[in-house]
């Protein structure tokens, strides 16, 4: 009897040979996405604003093609997208992963800090969807973002970080729906917490790192390795019906 295997073999799961563009692509937790990726025999297009990460990505990725782009910046993602079509041909799936974190108290949070979350986390979202979206209107493609469960959740001190993540949630409906007929499909995952240089100095304090262990059901953080599925399922075969959603990876983190 055939058994089904699961892994790089597997035709709703293989991505050898495929392309993926990675936006915001030199942080700790895009790094691994992305060594799991080249891994697995996917031509990589990364770009991220900060050329220091960007060699930290060359070091470990050697394979990957690299370009210093801003997230807010729609003509230099559309030149990035059309280098990689150009150079491998077609573009099958688009990963953004461009975030920052920033808790505050609503009545002390910056204005300035405010509106620059905004900007990275749901403008950055959008324009580099767009950009993606339009290098695939004659062969379809999986558009990815990562969001979070702060699009569902009400953190306390997260109003900046949850407001947009709850929007790129949105976003992804709205765009979802207009994109099908071209078979483009969108979506979101959302990590609960997961140890990178983004939360590490939040983690750090005791008590915040109490308290957000108090409410995920399973009783840790989420680990890099544990998005991975999901991210296979939504850029290949397997997630072929599946768009406009936002999966949460969360360890029941939404349940509470």
């Amino acid at each position: 009897m055939n058994k089904l295997t699961w892994g790089t073999s597997n035709p709703l799961f293989h991505i050898n040979g495929r392309t993926f563009i990675i936006g915001g692509g030199g942080g700790e937790l895009a790094i691994y996405i992305a060594k799991e990726l080249s891994r697995r025999g996917a031509n990589l297009v990364i770009f991220d604003i900060n050329q220091k990460l960007l060699d930290l990505v060359n070091s470990e990725i050697p394979s990957a093609i690299t370009a210093a782009v801003d997230i807010n910046d729609e003509q230099a993602i559309t030149d990035v997208v059309s280098m990689a079509k150009e150079k491998f041909g077609t573009i099958d799936g688009a990963l953004n992963t461009a975030s920052i974190l920033k808790i505050a108290p609503a009545l002390e949070l910056d204005e300035a800090l405010f509106r620059k979350t905004m900007d990275i986390n749901l403008t950055g979202a959008f324009l580099f969807s767009r950009a993606a979206a339009r290098a695939m209107q004659d062969t379809g493609g999986r558009i990815v973002n990562i969001a979070s469960v702060s699009s569902y959740v009400s953190n306390l001190e997260y109003a900046a970080y949850a407001s947009c993540k709850a929007a790129v949630a949105q976003l992804i409906r709205v765009l979802a729906r207009k994109w099908a007929p071209n078979n483009i499909l969108i979506n979101a995952i959302g990590p609960a917490l997961i140890d990178t240089a983004m939360t590490r100095e939040y983690l750090s304090d005791p008590d915040f790192f109490k308290n957000a262990l108090s409410v995920i059901p399973m009783g840790r953080l989420g680990q890099p390795e544990e998005l991975i599925g999901t991210i296979l399922l939504l850029l290949k075969k397997g997630g072929a019906f599946i768009t406009g959603q936002t999966i949460y990876v969360d360890g029941g983190r939404t349940l509470v």
